[in-house]
């Protein structure tokens, strides 16, 4: 969100503006949250009843901001003898250092007022403005610190703030009265624990501080993190900004879901998407297999333990489907939104093997291939047996939670996301390609792991002749071959739905599309309907719903582009793949080196920079994700059985890249790891 600067710990995270302070309104994702709740809605700092206005900010540790201020306005930045430094950390909660510094010839007498309130909002209360929350608010004056407080039966969320100095309390913050000599300094620490209370009074955050049981131990755990992934070896600056980004931002979307095992997983994305969502971190564990595979044995794991196990019509759940969204907040504890979880996707099911496969692939770890075997062949048996609504042999999707569920279950899941040409939307159920994609992928992959783990041949057979039968079957009902390229999906009837869309290039990652047809779909891909200059758009310019500012319908999102380049690269384009990739990640680096959630279409050209999508999410994991994955198609690395196959090198703008160290089953050795552009 431009103009404002986030502290982030998975998914406990705190959006301030440049001074530090918190003032939000009831539509303004901005405040103290931890699981889907803001706890803190105001943190306004004053001294002798001015504001603080920001001279630098330092966010260069996603775990840590300092903001450098002094009181008042611009005017007396000269004059300024007070100056302050706020020093803020997310952890399991929130401190804050405040030393404020008196540069004059005369001691000053000080009143330093923190003003404090918590609103404990559901993010979802956030996100659509709704209003009149149903349970009550209360506030304690503690000795030394404020309680503040939300119940609502047997729901309670609270957040206690304190100062390490001595301090006077009331209900409406924390007052400092301060003397400081010439040439000295204050300091006092503040600290908000955050508590999300049973209703036997145990706080379900508890298990965070066991793991983290203060902030210090941050810093040495996104060494770690860092130290453990690959080095890349380039020239190019820019790119070893955003690769470096990328790879830091990912550590600060690793949170541990709540009563789960404190097995850590990527977050999809700040201030909206701070939590689990089966397609997004099913995707993102595929982009960055090469460079932190430690992420997907716990996504699968987790994944696998909410499986659905039974028909439910408001969470949208079947027996073997993987969920798509699981929250903790107040409308989901209550049902008003139904995501403990919901399961309201039809690609996370596919994905859940696809990227068990992959992952396989990467590790050598048939350990895991076996624990989840029963996971697995349950995912498969739903795309079959629940998927199917018409009998037809695709997957199709019309939500059965009419009042909450989502229209579009696809990755594209906005009202309006999927269109004829012409602007009229589909009826329902729809199958969209890209799923049909999936399921073939998956099946394919499913009978691998059938055959060399599972040993069971016969199941590995009947998954052959069912992706054979299903390759088949779409490249007959998909394929428009007056236009050459697939249908964006189908009717409920049947009937493609006819517009050209980014789905198509998934294809070619799945696999699914006969080489004689690439061809034509690359075309299209690459040509300016679709292609930007910095990327792919979501939605070909020239149709009705065409909007380069619109969610899904003409914006460039960079993790759909880095899985289009890797299957461009699958058949053969490569110069093609390079495009998409320069594009992508020349554009990050007019983002501070992040690639945001989505940036607008309009043609590079015209505007010679990316916009800015006004409400994109930044951080997002499959966005940061989509370096690593543009970086692997750079450079061609794929597992197969027992070996690295390297293609040839992509051409690159950004001259020498080279990945030193991947880890996997072959070791960290670099006879196996070094490859680069400039060399095949």
């Amino acid at each position: 969100m431009p103009g404002t600067v986030a502290c982030i710990d998975g998914n406990t995270f705190m959006v301030s503006d440049a001074s530090g302070d918190v003032e939000s309104s009831p539509a303004t994702p901005v405040g103290l949250f931890a699981a889907d709740t803001r706890f803190l809605s105001r943190w306004v700092l004053t001294v002798n009843g001015e504001r603080l206005t920001a001279l630098s900010v330092d966010d260069s540790q996603y775990y840590e901001v300092t903001f450098f201020v002094v009181p008042g306005g611009a005017v007396d930045y000269v004059e300024a003898d007070v100056s302050a430094i706020r020093r803020r950390r997310i952890g399991a909660d929130l401190t804050e250092s405040l030393t404020i510094f008196n540069y004059g010839e005369q001691d000053v007498e000080l009143d330093v007022r923190l003003e404090v309130a918590g609103d404990f909002a559901d993010i979802f209360e956030i996100k659509f403005d709704i209003g009149d929350k149903a349970g009550s608010h209360y506030t304690e004056v503690r000795p030394h610190e404020l309680c503040l407080g939300y119940r609502r039966d047997t729901y309670r969320r609270e957040v206690v703030v304190s100062a390490s100095e001595p301090v006077e309390v009331d209900p409406h913050g924390l007052r400092f009265a301060v003397r400081v000599r010439p040439g000295e300094q204050w300091s006092t620490r503040l600290q908000a624990v955050l508590r999300a209370l049973r209703p036997d009074g145990v706080d379900l955050r508890s298990a965070l501080r066991v793991q983290r049981p203060d902030d210090s131990t941050l810093p040495a755990s996104v060494q770690a993190w860092v130290a453990a992934a690959p080095t890349l070896d380039t020239e190019s600056v820019a790119l070893q900004q955003v690769y470096n980004r990328s790879l830091v931002d990912l550590a600060a979307l690793r949170f541990a879901p709540l009563s789960l095992g404190g097995a850590t997983v990527p977050a999809a994305g700040l201030p909206w998407f701070m939590t689990l969502f089966g397609r997004d971190s099913l995707l993102t564990c595929l982009q960055t297999l090469p460079v932190t595979p430690s992420l997907t044995p716990p996504t699968l794991r987790i994944l696998g333990s909410l499986q659905g196990a039974r028909t439910d019509d408001v969470l949208e759940e079947d027996p073997g489907r993987i969920l798509h969204e699981l929250r903790y907040g107040e409308s989901a504890a209550f049902e008003e939104q139904p995501h403990s979880p919901y399961y309201g996707t039809v690609d996370a099911s596919p994905l859940f093997v696809v990227l068990l496969d992959e992952y396989e692939r990467w590790s050598g770890d048939t350990a895991l291939v076996t624990e989840l075997e029963q996971e697995a062949r349950a995912a498969l048996a739903w795309i079959d047996q629940y998927a199917d609504l018409t009998s037809t042999g695709y997957i199709w999707y019309e939500r059965r939670n009419r009042a909450t569920g989502l229209d579009n279950q696809c990755w594209k899941d906005s009202w309006d996301s999927i269109s004829y040409a012409d602007g009229r939307l589909p009826g329902f159920p729809r199958a969209t390609c890209e799923t049909q994609g999936y399921a073939y992928d998956a099946k394919l992959r499913g009978a691998r792991l059938a055959r060399t783990v599972w040993g069971d041949p016969d199941f590995a057979d009947r998954l052959e002749r069912e992706a054979a039968a299903l390759y088949d079957r779409f490249n007959r009902d998909f394929w428009l071959e007056d236009r050459g390229y697939y249908a964006l999906a189908l009717d409920h009837d049947g009937t493609p739905v006819d517009s050209l869309s980014s789905n198509i290039g998934h294809l070619l990652w799945s696999g699914i599309v006969p080489p004689d047809r690439a061809a034509r779909v690359v075309e299209h891909l690459m040509g300016p309907a679709l292609f930007s200059g910095w990327g792919v758009r979501t939605f070909a310019e020239g149709q009705r719903r065409y909007n380069p500012l619109g969610y899904h319908n003409g914006t460039v999102w960079p993790f759909d582009n880095s899985f289009i380049a890797w299957g461009l690269r699958r058949y053969g384009f490569y110069g093609e793949a390079a495009r998409i990739a320069e594009g992508i990640l020349s554009a990050a680096t007019y983002f501070q080196g992040r690639l945001p959630e989505a940036f607008g279409g309009f043609d590079r050209e015209t505007t010679r920079y990316p916009v800015r999508y006004p409400t994109a999410g930044s951080p997002q994991a499959w966005s940061s994700g989509a370096c690593m994955l543009l970086i692997r198609t750079m450079l061609g690395i794929n597992p197969h059985e027992d070996h690295l196959v390297v293609a040839p090198a992509l051409p690159s703008t950004f001259g020498r890249v080279a990945l030193l160290d991947i880890p996997g089953r072959w070791g960290k050795a670099d006879a196996f790891a070094r490859y680069r552009t400039d060399q095949s």
